[in-house]
């Protein structure tokens, strides 16, 4: 009885985990296109390279250059 109590509650944890990741990686997708939408509206002419997903992965907010968007 116990072990399949703490397979309950290992198997919650893991899927728990693994939703919140995604939640995190559908956010960090979110901004990055966001980014490029608002870099083609906001500031064409300024040049820049857009930041690896990985790096919206981590921090979780807009990458573009200061002064392209009024935040």
């Amino acid at each position: 009885m116990k072990s399949a109590l703490m397979m309950a509650l290992l198997a919650t944890a893991v899927a728990s985990d693994s939703s919140d990741d995604l939640k995190r990686d559908m956010k960090a997708l979110e901004i990055y296109l966001q980014d490029q939408e608002d870099h083609k509206e906001h500031c064409p002419k300024m040049k820049w390279e857009q930041p690896e997903i990985k790096v919206y992965k981590e921090k979780l907010k807009s990458q573009l250059p200061e002064g392209c968007k009024e935040k």
